[in-house]
């Protein structure tokens, strides 16, 4: 099997290969979770700038879609499944932003403290025909009140940066969580029941 320059091939003896779409190594530990390795992982660097007046779901498809699109174009191995995902976290109608800066993780808090908020994952799946089917979940999570201690202990932690909202629930921030309503690895990054229905639809066997 061949792959692009900048893929990270792994040994696999499935029928059809599995590329998964996204450097997050939370998405790729989720589904090493339940079994699945992929046999290439590419990124895809998109425009993820918010469209005037964009739904948090329209928001997420759209990104997730144009992930799968960007892949499949970088990939020139064998035809292949390719499995992209876009996560987002919003309060309202209000997309919150991936944390870059220690700022940005102490507003996104700021704002969330005491609140409930929902966190969507889209994921988008293309079979060898080119097909690309797609599910998006919904997660409603309610934090508890945060002091200015806890704010100031998590953004020196570092922990927040790059994560959408701010935090990650699967480390420090889990103790923050009052209440959460869905599916857990949704909120990590990938929904993992959805993603092995759409996995088979879409001819990888697991």
């Amino acid at each position: 099997m061949t792959s692009p320059r900048g893929a990270l091939p792994i040994a696999s003896s499935k029928a059809v290969p599995l590329v998964l779409g996204s450097e997050s190594p939370r998405r790729k530990a989720l589904l090493a979770q339940v079994g699945i390795i992929p046999d290439a992982v590419l990124g895809a660097a998109i425009d993820e700038s918010i469209h005037k007046n964009e739904a948090p779901k329209t928001y997420g498809l759209r990104l997730a879609n144009a992930k799968a699109s960007v892949v499949a174009r970088q990939w020139n191995g064998v035809p292949a499944v390719i499995l992209a995902a876009d996560t987002v976290v919003a309060c309202g109608r209000r997309i919150l932003p991936k944390a870059e800066t220690g700022k940005a993780v102490r507003d996104c808090l700021e704002l969330l403290s005491g609140r409930n908020h929902v966190v969507l994952t889209a994921v988008a799946c293309r079979a060898p025909d080119g097909k690309i089917r797609t599910r998006i979940v919904s997660t409603r999570v309610a934090l508890q009140r945060l002091s200015e201690v806890d704010i100031e202990s998590y953004v020196r932690c570092n922990e927040g940066l790059g994560k959408a909202g701010g935090y990650a629930i699967q480390g420090r921030a889990e103790i923050f969580v009052r209440r959460l309503s869905g599916s857990y690895s949704n909120v990590v990054g990938l929904p993992l029941r959805e993603t092995i229905s759409l996995l088979r639809a879409s001819g990888y066997p697991c």
